[in-house]
């Protein structure tokens, strides 16, 4: 049912000059539901999050978010959306405390120092909350810039890249926070760039210059990439990586830590590809392949749109 879905839409499109930065791409997402938005640097992520949320308005496609039409009711939509930019975005010589309360006040939002009290606590803020927010780690900015979020109680929140710079902690903190959250019925859209992120996900999309190559759980979109993969151990793993990478039927060898990651499409035609290389001092071994090895074949399989 279509009352199900936070997000409902269509046939998104937007470009810049001659560049489709979004083409015509079609997302659902539900309520209550974390919904990973996944792609290299420059795919069109922010651009339609933008779109979303009333920020930019989109040249094609149709639909709704939170119910309200994303095209005609823009303003309805942001004022039940919390979106979270990549970078920073308040003032640092004000207080977490000032911060808040100057968000709820752009919100209008009545009772506001309750309002502000509230988030404070929720977010475990209060006893930082006469600190600078310019004093803070990357992690406190971070859970300050969710707490703006929100202030006005939204529906849905949409975040770009939420955890990028921060220390390996504060993120599974972050992320606690998020799955509680979802518990307790707000809907994510988050792009992030992270594999272990992206595997917390109930669902999630991968989108690669402006165009959604896959979507579903987890399980689904490797199993949709159809790749066959295999770990090689051994020593000086770099000359064998360029005589692999030469070889039809393997279409990536990438380094994972101390062992190589070899796939392809077709199992026949990668065994046959390696069958000379399975001899020692190298140990070989057929594994599942995993989120990042379908993302990186995603990406490399992908038409760049740059148009000068």
């Amino acid at each position: 049912m279509a009352d199900d879905f936070a997000i409902d839409v269509k046939g998104m499109t937007k470009s810049f000059g001659e560049r489709k930065v979004v083409n015509h791409i079609d997302l659902q997402v539900r309520a209550g539901e974390i919904y990973g938005f996944l792609g290299p640097n420059g795919s069109g992520k922010t651009t339609f999050i933008r779109m979303l949320c009333g920020l930019l308005r989109s040249d094609e496609g149709s639909g709704t978010c939170l119910g309200y039409d994303v095209i005609k009711q823009s303003d309805s939509i942001k004022r039940e959306v919390g979106y979270m930019t990549q970078r920073f975005s308040f003032y640092e010589d004000l207080s977490i405390a000032e911060n808040l309360d100057f968000v709820a006040r752009m919100y209008g939002m009545k009772n506001r120092k309750e309002a502000v009290q509230k988030s404070l606590e929720h977010l475990g803020l209060a006893e930082r909350q006469k600190q600078l927010a310019g004093e803070l780690s990357g992690g406190w900015k971070q859970r300050m810039a969710l707490a703006a979020c929100l202030i006005h109680k939204p529906k849905l929140l949409l975040l770009d890249e939420p955890t990028a710079g921060v220390d390996p902690k504060a993120r599974r903190e972050f992320w606690e926070q998020i799955h509680q959250l979802a518990a307790e019925g707000l809907t994510f859209l988050i792009t992030t760039h992270y594999m272990d992120e992206a595997e917390q996900c109930h669902r999630l999309a991968y989108i690669s210059y402006g165009n959604l190559l896959a979507h579903g759980t987890v399980d689904e979109v490797i199993k949709l990439a159809g790749l066959t993969t295999w770990s090689v151990r051994g020593p000086d793993l770099l000359p064998l990586v360029a005589q692999l990478r030469n070889k039809p039927g393997v279409q990536q060898a990438i380094a994972f830590g101390n062992m190589l990651h070899v796939s392809g499409d077709d199992p026949a035609a990668l065994e046959q590809a390696i069958a000379p290389f399975r001899r020692e001092p190298y140990q070989w071994q057929q594994i599942p392949s995993g989120l990042e090895d379908v993302f990186i074949h995603l990406m490399e399989n992908s038409k760049d749109n740059y148009s000068s």
